[in-house]
């Protein structure tokens, strides 16, 4: 018996508070998706768009990483887009999904961004550091919505 259950993924979940409203954020993070997404997922230093540059259901980006000073390149699909409430990419060769949620908060010009990264599936060698993996998941998803609240706030000044 394994030490974990194997069929559920590793996710990261963390949320931010973005003293913005909300198509304001949604703009930034979902219409302007090939645009931006570099600048908040720092180890990512290509994102280039493979079916132009307007975000849809389908639209496709190929993203090139530095993975332990190695490049690893992966395609990326827009699975959800639903505007100014969510966006999903989903790995097309790599078992990966990253949702943004939006949210009114509080008031009409507060944003609540949760986002999560799921690892849908664990490879047989990487589970002896399945703990490992799961702390930088959600190391990941904390530091992704602080740079993003980061770039929201520093655009405006």
């Amino acid at each position: 018996m394994f030490p974990f259950d194997v069929s559920h993924p590793i996710v990261g979940k963390a949320s931010v508070e973005i003293n913005k409203p909300v198509d304001r954020v949604f703009h930034f993070v979902g219409e302007r998706l090939f645009e931006n997404y570099p600048k908040w997922a720092l180890e990512v230093s290509e994102f280039k768009p493979l079916t132009g540059d307007e975000v849809f259901v389908g639209a496709k980006a190929e993203q090139t990483r530095l993975e332990q000073g190695q490049k690893a390149r992966s395609v990326l699909e827009v699975s959800e887009f639903e505007p100014s409430q969510k966006v999903t990419l989903k790995g097309v060769d790599a078992p990966i999904r990253n949702t943004y949620q939006f949210y009114s908060h509080g008031s009409k010009d507060l944003t609540k961004l949760e986002y999560s990264f799921e690892l849908m599936e664990l490879e047989l060698y990487m589970w002896p550091f399945e703990k490992l993996i799961r702390h930088a998941i959600k190391e990941g998803a904390e530091n992704t919505v602080e740079n993003i609240k980061n770039l929201l706030v520093d655009e405006s000044h």
